[in-house]
């Protein structure tokens, strides 16, 4: 996914979708009488069950604060995210949150924000230098790639395995789920195959058909999303290699039930839900001066296997 510190993910035509709370008289954004009903953009990386659910939290939050969203997808185009950005400052937004699909093409988007005076909040993953940015509510993609490298290394048990990875999109939040996944194998795991799958579930498919052909003896896969993973799921069940452990992320209801029933081995629980919410509260928090909200808020990852999938947390809240 990104380079320097923390993470993402992305989707887009340039629809704009505008959701209105219901505020009259003296409601406004931050809660005090008198205030100006504020206005964000939302712009999102792309059109992914999980982007669907962070667009939904970021709403819900928003309208329960009295704030105005507008909102924008890249679908996973850098090109495509300047685009929306620059269409936002024109909108004389006071805030905006960004899903980046691409943390060195945002650079540019981070630029003009500031030039335009408008506070840059992120969602997934934080630049490396945050003083030209609102904040961040950030999901550790390293450490996600690394419970489940950790769960590998404690099934194998010092066997010798071969590994493959589904990627997700070059250069957004795959980047550093691989990276932290590969980092934390043991010495005992090798990885035979790494291919993106662009977070699109046919074209995971295509590369699970392509990976167990050219390495039938596959012992565990880690894929980038779980809607990527059952597509790998069936690939894998289709040739025969139902056997090969499948790690991935997100910890959806499907997910979940994927890891009961033993389609996954385990899956990281990382919730839009709770990031999209961290994200509007956060903004405003900053915006209002709140001296104790944290510029950089760390969203909690869960590894969830068949031993505590009561426990996980929910992805979506309603």
């Amino acid at each position: 996914m990104i380079p320097s510190a923390r993470p993402l993910r992305g989707a887009a035509v340039a629809v704009v979708i505008t959701t209105a709370a219901a505020v009259t008289g003296c409601g406004n954004a931050s809660g005090s009488a008198g205030d100006p009903i504020r206005t964000f953009g939302f712009v999102n990386g792309d059109t992914s069950e999980f982007a669907t659910c962070l667009q939904k939290a970021v709403e819900r939050e928003a309208e329960a604060r009295g704030v105005t969203v507008r909102t924008a997808n890249s679908q996973m185009d850098a090109a495509k995210e300047l685009s929306n950005v620059e269409d936002m400052l024109t909108r004389k937004v006071d805030a905006l949150i960004v899903q980046t699909v691409n943390m060195d093409a945002l650079k540019s988007g981070v630029g003009k924000a500031r030039q335009a005076g408008v506070p840059l909040y992120l969602t997934s993953l934080a630049t490396a230098d945050t003083s030209d940015i609102l904040g961040a509510a950030v999901v550790d993609l390293k450490k996600l790639g690394a419970l489940d490298a950790g769960w590998i290394e404690k099934d194998a048990n010092g066997r010798q395995v071969k590994v493959g990875i589904v990627a997700g999109s070059p250069g957004a939040s795959s980047d550093l789920m691989v990276s932290g996944f590969t980092e934390a194998l043991p010495g005992n795991a090798k990885t035979v195959a790494n291919q993106p799958g662009m977070f699109n579930p046919a074209k995971a498919q295509d590369v699970a058909e392509n990976m167990i052909q050219a390495h039938p003896d596959l012992d565990y896969a880690f894929v980038a999303n779980e809607e990527m993973a059952f597509a790998v799921r069936k690939a894998f069940d289709a040739a025969g290699a139902g056997d090969v452990e499948i790690v991935t992320e997100n910890g959806t209801a499907k997910g979940l039930a994927a890891v009961e029933d033993g389609r996954f081995a385990a899956t990281v629980a990382n919730s839009p839900g709770l990031i999209g919410k961290t994200a509007v509260a956060s903004a405003m928090d900053l915006l209002d001066g709140k001296k104790d909200s944290p510029k950089i808020t760390d969203v909690p990852l869960t590894l969830v296997t068949v031993d505590n999938v009561a426990e996980a947390p929910e992805y979506c809240p309603a």
